[in-house]
């Protein structure tokens, strides 16, 4: 019998083509002219929004399996896990959200000092390496075990392949390196931190019992970023980020248990952004000053 590929490879779709419209009046609205540019000036809140793609690489971990009803508290001890990028194989070709993407959406509280909050969203898939020799300790089936296993399919898998997903809500801090005199390309360093939920797709077979795939609110992460931002004509970049990330989930539903386990995880992220401004303009003029020769 042939495994079902946790992957879609259909064509692209009508939602696709609603993010491309959606991404195409976003950049649209970067390029207008410099009249329109100094309407927007007088605007009070300025935001930002950019989508991307990401390539990760992870600690080892220990994965905690507790079934009780069935005798089971055991630990699979550093095992080796990977990712699966998505975005390298005819991207085009399949949902958007399939690959390993990621966004930011970002508003600038005081961009004299270049103070931003922002909500970050990393879709990133950790896949435990098939065909490795894995440690388990702990009780297995009742009894008191320490052995090593072939995590291999059919008995073995687990992944976090429709995403081990992390929210994070960032304090940003961006600091100028390099403009152009005409302002039309810029250059800047852009630090990160922050934390949030993560909520897993959560999918594996133990002992060749299947669990049933699903999504959850399994735990917390926390992050920090450093960020090259290339600025085209102000409104338009391209962000270049290394990410380290260390999530922990807890409570993670296997077949009749739960599963914990924790990495760290080192991301590598290219992102196409957009600034723009929202609110009311400013219609007031400023005090017209009376030269001498006017009187």
């Amino acid at each position: 019998m042939k495994r079902k590929s946790p992957l879609n490879n259909g064509i692209l779709n009508t939602r696709d083509a609603i993010f491309f419209l959606m991404l195409f009046l976003f950049l649209f609205n970067g390029i207008k002219t410099e009249a329109q540019e100094q309407n927007k000036e007088n605007r009070s809140r300025e935001f930002y929004f950019s989508w991307g793609y990401n390539a990760d690489k992870y600690t080892e971990t220990s994965i905690h399996i507790s079934q009780p009803t069935l005798g089971n508290d055991y630990v699979f001890n550093n095992i080796q896990g990977h990712d699966y990028k998505g975005w390298d194989n005819r991207i085009l070709h399949k949902d958007l959200t399939i690959p390993q993407y990621n966004y930011r959406l970002g508003y600038w509280f005081n961009k004299e000092k270049g103070l931003a909050f922002e909500i970050s969203f990393d879709h990133t898939k950790f896949i435990v390496t098939q065909g490795q020799t894995a440690h388990l300790t702990g009780l297995f089936h009742g009894k008191q075990t320490d052995s090593l296993i072939n995590f291999s399919w059919p008995r073995w898998e687990y992944f976090l392949n429709n995403g081990a997903n992390f929210f994070c809500l960032n304090i940003v801090k961006q600091m100028p390196i390099w403009e152009t005199k005409n302002h039309n390309f810029k250059l800047d360093f852009l630090g990160k931190i922050g934390a949030g939920p993560v909520t897993p797709h959560v999918q594996d077979i133990l002992d060749s019992m299947h669990n049933h795939p699903h999504f959850q609110i399994g735990g917390w992460n926390a992050g920090i970023e450093g960020c090259i931002k290339l600025t085209f004509g102000k409104y338009v970049y391209l962000e270049y980020t290394n990410k380290l990330d260390y999530a922990r989930y807890s409570g993670l539903r296997v077949y009749f248990g739960t599963a914990h386990q924790a990495f760290g995880c080192y991301e590598m992220i290219l992102n196409l952004g957009v600034n723009f401004r929202l609110g009311k303009r400013n219609l007031r003029e400023a005090p017209r000053v009376i030269k001498a020769e006017d009187r």
